[in-house]
């Protein structure tokens, strides 16, 4: 079967005709919109809710779905925002160690490698990674890892490159090693500038990540617009430089067998990075982008609230069919899907 060509995004399609809800509390007890539903044997026999937001090409809203002003944990979304932040606070970084930086890596062996290479050239030891021992992400790849008997690992985790280069410039400014974690530390405090400059909205709240890195809470209208601002952001600035790396290097910020890997490396210019808790984010290289939460984190709905929304964009191929494809098998065989419900 031959490789499926790069594809460009055409022109938007029309999108629903919605009216965007108005703020509240994170904590609202508005019910979302269904997002996908759960489809066995022709019988609905599930629903994931959510909201989702998408903003044209000159940053306005365009569709709202449920509370997209609401402020929420982007997760690992936020993770091109911190690498921005790494390199605002001094640390030289390019290619693919930038791309690393700015990952939720699959921990395959290339990942793994590089990730121990950063921490020699920068004279550092796994064990001052303060991320949790973890093993790869990516289910293939955690079979393999566990059949050779391979146990839960630092550099493993699929945060490892992020914590590697907030340990590097670390060290190479003097700043302490052991606290890089605390949200008073001078890099942490870099790192919520950035994320507020980038989201054009106030940090709403800061708690702690999977990882224990510090984790800013913003509106998905802003993780859409921060997104769209590192795509639009002029060459040479920390914005642009860190999504020129993870458009140029896409295995290395997520994996082989990975939704945000397949888009950026199919549609040139555009930048993708999911979170967990069934966070996605998503800038096309005209200025459009998308941000969604799933509200149970059900990271099996990802893929097709994603294809949905990229073909409401007019974003077209195989990349978008094979990103919507989850089905559900009975008895060993495919009996039914997940699909969007939008």
């Amino acid at each position: 079967m031959p490789a499926p060509q790069p594809t460009q995004p055409s022109q938007p399609s029309q999108l629903p005709q919605t009216e965007q809800s108005a703020p509240t509390s994170a904590l609202s007890p508005v019910v979302p919109p269904v997002l996908a539903e759960v489809v066995r044997s022709g019988f609905v026999e599930g629903r994931h809710r959510g909201s989702l937001v998408v903003l044209g090409s000159d940053g306005a809203v365009e569709l709202a779905l449920g509370e997209v002003t609401a402020p929420v944990f982007p997760r690992s979304a936020n993770k091109p925002m911190q690498a921005a932040g790494v390199l605002r606070a001094g640390l030289d970084l390019a290619g693919e160690r930038l791309a690393l930086a700015s990952a939720s890596h699959s921990g395959e062996p290339f990942h793994r490698d590089l990730v121990r290479k950063m921490l020699a050239e920068y004279g550092l030891d796994p064990a001052q990674l303060r991320c949790p021992p973890d093993l790869p992400l990516d289910a293939e790849e955690r079979d393999t890892y566990l059949a050779s008997g391979a146990v839960p690992d630092r550099v493993t985790m699929n945060c490892s490159g992020k914590h590697t280069a907030m340990l590097a410039v670390c060290a190479q400014r003097g700043w302490p090693l052991e606290t890089y974690l605390d949200p008073e530390h001078p890099l942490q405090r870099t790192i919520h500038r950035v994320v507020e400059d980038a989201a054009g909205e106030p940090v709403a709240a800061v708690g702690t990540d999977g990882c224990g890195a510090p984790l800013m809470a913003i509106s998905l209208v802003g993780l859409a617009r921060a997104f769209r601002s590192f795509v639009g952001a002029e060459p040479g600035t920390a914005e642009r430089r860190v999504a020129d790396a993870m458009r140029a290097h896409p295995e290395y910020v997520a994996g082989t067998r990975r939704a945000d890997t397949w888009l950026m490396r199919e549609v040139p210019g555009s930048l993708s990075k999911m979170g967990a808790e069934a966070v996605q984010a998503v800038a096309l290289p005209d200025g459009r982008a998308l941000a969604f939460k799933v509200e149970d984190g059900a990271t099996r709905a990802l893929g097709p609230v994603l294809a949905r929304t990229l073909t409401l964009l007019g974003v077209e191929g195989d990349v978008v069919d094979r990103i919507g494809r989850t089905p559900l098998l009975g008895g060993g065989r495919e009996v039914g899907e997940i699909r969007a419900a939008f």
